[in-house]
């Protein structure tokens, strides 16, 4: 099979969602990258090369506009993407730029910040962090500390951020700035592009429960920064914020979805495997996880369905990005507790079982009610946004229009 790009018209036009589907598979299957390095370095260079050759084939970007490198797939075709992509178990795209700064910066950057940040991201060329946390600012990003000074065409940005994933590898960052004064909360916030390797810049890595560094901690000493890297208005960084939160929440939907399907299913063979599925118990909650994977693709469905509709992914996103966190939480905690004396095996010990993947990932999912937005903040926006419910005074933030 050639690299025939993925597109909906030109020589695919009259293609049915089976004969996509069939489609894809074959390109995924031959054009497999193989099995992942261990080392980072040469696992960064797979990853590149990989999303390299899926944009230039016109398999990257199945929910991006054709005009910056994406395939503009329809609905069904963006779940039948993600399925595939799950089935064939290849790399997704690195750092956080595709799911988060890319809709921001379609929606709210200028055509020539589209055309200059776009495609080199999406390709895989260029790896794009978030920074956003701060130690004294996490759920209530409003309170952010980190300043931005203007200094004619620049910013000088001084200040910290924590909790960066995949800033280790960045070339560029985007973050949120204090412009105004920390009285003016929301309205005195900005979004900045930067330079990764820009003078003044430290990331330091932070190790956590699994033993490996995931995230980051990074530093600005006055870091220049050029005014035409904003994105929106200067002070007018928070509409931006609900749609990136909106987008991250959205991104991983069915991702995620299509990827427990594949995890639930070797949950099920582990289970067999271990003689444990004729124990009742065991049968009860492997089918109320089967129950719950499902309900997991219609709820993503449904935000892919908002954003089609509506451009944002509206407030159905915390619902479905609070049942993703517990749900995977609960399940590694239950395949620790089928694998009894082997679930306190990490992936080190030569006797853990399939390498030690089921405790790593209960290890990794205890911080799955913390990332994205604390669980008890997606509870809020369901109970006020949804639910129609009193908004909750403690939190001082005002009601968004659009987004999460």
């Amino acid at each position: 099979m050639t690299s025939t790009p993925a597109r909906e018209d030109g020589a695919h036009a009259g293609e049915t969602d089976d004969e996509f589907r069939a489609r894809l598979r074959a390109f995924f299957t031959e054009h497999h990258p193989g099995r992942r390095p261990e080392r980072p370095a040469e696992r960064l260079a797979w990853q590149k090369r990989w999303l390299a050759a899926l944009f230039d084939a016109g398999y990257a970007g199945p929910s991006w506009p054709r005009e910056h490198g994406g395939m503009g797939l329809g609905f069904a075709r963006q779940v039948i993407y993600h399925e595939e992509h799950a089935r064939a178990r290849v790399p997704g795209p690195l750092g956080t730029g595709v799911g988060i700064a890319a809709p921001t910066i379609i929606t709210h950057g200028t055509p020539a910040q589209g055309e200059r940040f776009l495609r080199p991201m999406l390709r895989g060329d260029v790896v794009w962090a978030q920074g956003y946390s701060e130690p004294e600012a996490g759920s209530d990003l409003a309170a952010l500390r980190t300043t931005a000074r203007r200094d004619g065409d620049e910013y000088v940005v001084t200040g910290q951020k924590v909790w960066t994933s995949s800033a280790d590898i960045a070339d560029v960052l985007f973050t949120l700035v204090r412009t105004g004064t920390p009285e003016d909360r929301h309205e005195g916030i900005s979004y900045l592009v930067v330079d990764a390797n820009a003078p003044g810049i430290t990331v330091r890595p932070l190790r956590d429960l699994t033993g490996d560094a995931n995230f980051c901690e990074i530093f600005f000493d006055e870091v220049r920064v050029p005014v035409i890297d904003r994105i929106g208005a200067e002070n007018g960084g928070w509409p931006l914020v609900r749609t990136s939160l909106g987008h991250e929440r959205a991104a991983g939907a069915m991702t995620q979805a299509a990827r427990y399907r594949r995890v639930l299913d070797e949950l099920v063979a582990l289970a067999r495997e271990r003689g444990a599925t004729s124990d009742p118990l065991v049968r009860d909650r492997l089918t109320d996880f089967e129950a719950r994977v499902r309900i997991m693709r219609y709820t993503a469905t449904r935000v892919i369905a908002d954003i089609i509709a509506t451009g944002e992914p509206g407030p159905a996103s915390s619902t479905s990005r609070l049942f993703v966190a517990a749900f995977e939480q609960e399940l590694h905690e239950f395949a620790v507790e089928l694998l009894g004396a082997h679930g306190t095996l990490g992936r080190s010990d030569p006797h853990a079982v399939q390498r030690g993947r089921w405790v790593w990932g209960f290890l990794r999912t205890r911080a799955s009610t913390i990332g994205t937005g604390t669980a008890e903040m997606q509870r809020n926006t369901i109970a006020e946004r949804i639910l129609g419910l009193p908004r909750d005074p403690v939190a001082g933030s005002p009601r968004p229009a659009g987004g999460a």
